[in-house]
């Protein structure tokens, strides 16, 4: 009888131990969750290419300009910027413009093939589309298209290698044109925000050409407009989101009312100055032929 209350003892007092050290292990999991801290995210250390981290060129409202892309560029201009072709001006004329503390804006077309350029056979047939209206040799282009935005890239680097301070892309807003391709007005805010993150990430400033329906959401994006004729179609309201934010309009007309009527030329300068537009009278092929400025 007394070996067996032993033996039932020792049952019970092995069970005890066993359920105890059970408890004590699971408190002792509890607690260490409660004071360890979270485990982190993997952290991303992947760049990705054109990771904006330069600095640039930033023009200031009211800034002067001369805008030539053809015949022999007239550097006699007192002004702060010039916006020259990029492909035509040889680095050593940017350098002579650059030497008495002018900055240089660099053109190219962004949104269209041009046949006579030296980087023409580089772009795939399946990425033309309609010719551009009056301009011969000129078509549009997918800019969907991988292929397009690596040339792209390639004439940034260009504009980078010749020293520009800036470029000007062209032909920005073929969503809104018979361009014989079907893209959107989102495709279209895609790629021009890419041509500006790629320019900035290469340290070169970048201007809004045209494309006004899509200035409110692309101000943030670019440092100055480019215009044409928002004037002659009283559109220019549409871009004074770039003066609330201290950037640049640099406006060109051609009617030859501002040309040969000087009333109504200064009273187009008038309005112009009220707007804080850098505002010129050009002739349409940018040749120099003669210039006014309302500044």
């Amino acid at each position: 009888m007394n070996e067996f209350l032993l033996g039932l003892l020792s049952l019970i007092m092995m069970y005890a131990g066993s359920s105890t050290t059970t408890n004590t292990a699971e408190d002792q999991s509890t607690t260490d969750t409660e004071q360890r801290d979270p485990v982190p995210p993997e952290e991303d250390t992947s760049v990705e290419e054109d990771t904006v981290t330069a600095t640039w060129y930033r023009p200031p409202v009211l800034a002067t300009w001369q805008w030539q892309l053809s015949g022999d560029i007239n550097t006699e201009y007192e002004v702060d910027i010039y916006d020259i072709d990029l492909f035509d001006t040889s680095p050593g004329l940017i350098q002579q413009i650059k030497s008495s503390g002018k900055k240089v804006i660099c053109y190219f077309s962004a949104g269209s093939y041009e046949d006579w350029r030296p980087d023409a056979t580089q772009f795939a047939d399946a990425d033309l589309g309609r010719p551009l209206d009056g301009w011969p040799g000129e078509r549009w282009l997918d800019i969907r298209s991988d292929k397009v935005l690596t040339i792209m890239k390639n004439r940034l680097d260009i504009a980078k290698q010749k020293g520009c301070d800036g470029v000007e892309p062209d032909n920005v807003d073929g969503y809104s044109n018979r361009t014989g391709i079907n893209f959107t007005a989102q495709d279209q805010l895609k790629y021009n925000k890419s041509l500006a993150k790629l320019a900035h990430a290469r340290g070169l400033a970048i201007g809004l050409k045209n494309n006004l329906d899509q200035v409110a959401a692309l101000v943030n994006h670019f440092d100055y407009a480019v215009n044409e004729q928002c004037f002659e179609y009283n559109e220019c309201e549409l871009l004074s989101p770039f003066i609330a934010q201290n950037k640049p309009v640099f406006n060109a007309e051609y009617q030859n009312r501002y040309v040969n009527n000087e009333a109504k030329r200064n009273a187009l300068c008038t309005q112009s100055i009220d707007m804080q537009f850098s505002t010129l009278i050009l002739p349409l092929n940018l040749d120099d032929k003669f210039r006014y400025s309302c500044l």
